[in-house]
């Protein structure tokens, strides 16, 4: 077999690592027409243009045949989804994607780090083992109606420019009080300038109480949804009652945009959050595990009130 190399992806191997995207996903879970998974739920486009240094590609005689995406959310950083053609599966091909990942996790110094993925399937726990990462609680991916309601909130496009850098300031304060560094201010920005969502806030007076990044009906939600990327009530003690006002927002902000549903990951260490969620409506409409190095919680805990997943 001729050599596998990785190098950084460049935007002209778009394409085929979303080719390929599609046809492991659907191949892994036995589809009958593997290459139509996902529909229209983009997660290479998008995240090649959010950070383009990011994301590497597996190259074998000139052909992409693998691909792999880091996001770094401050001192939390990710990876996924990593996709190796099935041709090649068993081949190395999903280690070699994972080491330049892990280099810029230390490069960045990140104070943990996780990826989601099949709780079910012993090779993927195996090979991300192999670089520290540890298997933890579920993440069931959540989904309901999307609904009117009367919770006062605003969004992060309807801010004058002038005003959006106080609340990516307010944001990062947020989530700096629940794990020390983490930042998803890329991940507002990034949605904005990309036309693939909005961002929720809600606030009590000049105090920012939650921060919600949605696409809708683009991106990683896809046509008639809603996909809550990142979540986060302020760790107050009324946290649980601000987080389900943060959910009726999604779900506002969903129906006014005509997308059906709202879908969020919830990991279950975060047990309250969790019961909220199923009180509201939500139900499992798919799942994974995350799996973490180093092996602590991180925020994921009963006191934290945040809907995320690293896919």
């Amino acid at each position: 077999m001729s050599e596998i190399s990785v190098r950084p992806m460049q935007e002209r191997d778009l394409e085929a690592a979303d080719s390929i995207r599609r046809l492991a996903f659907g191949t892994f879970l036995n589809l009958p027409e593997p290459a139509k998974m996902f529909g229209d739920i983009d997660h290479v486009y998008s995240r090649f243009a959010a950070e383009p240094s990011w994301a590497f590609v597996a190259e074998r005689d000139g052909q992409v045949v693998g691909s792999n995406f880091a996001v770094r959310w401050g001192s939390y950083g990710f990876f996924g989804p990593l996709t190796v053609h099935p041709e090649l599966w068993d081949a190395g091909v999903g280690g070699l994607l994972v080491a330049p990942i892990v280099d810029l996790f230390d490069q960045w110094g990140v104070r943990q780090a996780g990826l989601y993925t099949f709780p079910n399937s012993l090779k993927h726990l195996g090979l991300y083992r192999k670089f520290g990462f540890w298997p933890q609680f579920l993440t069931p991916i959540m989904s309901k109606a999307s609904a009117a309601s009367d919770v006062s909130y605003t969004t992060y496009s309807q801010l004058p420019a002038d005003a959006r850098e106080r609340v990516l300031e307010q944001s990062r304060e947020l989530t700096n009080l629940i794990f020390a560094g983490l930042d998803v201010s890329h991940e507002i920005q990034y949605a904005h300038a990309q036309g693939l969502g909005d961002t929720v806030l809600l606030s009590s007076g000049e105090t920012l109480t939650a921060v919600a990044v949605c696409h809708v009906n683009a991106g990683e939600a896809g046509s008639g949804a809603c996909y809550v990327k990142f979540g986060a009530a302020l760790p107050v003690v009324s946290a649980g009652q601000v987080f389900e006002q943060m959910l009726a927002a999604c779900e506002d902000l969903a129906h006014t945009r005509d997308a059906a549903t709202v879908t969020a990951g919830i990991n279950t260490a975060r047990e309250d959050a969790c019961r909220r969620m199923l009180e509201r409506g939500y139900r499992a409409i798919g799942g994974g595990v995350i799996m973490q190095r180093p092996n602590q919680p991180g925020y994921c805990r009963p006191d934290v009130y945040v809907v995320d997943d690293l896919r």
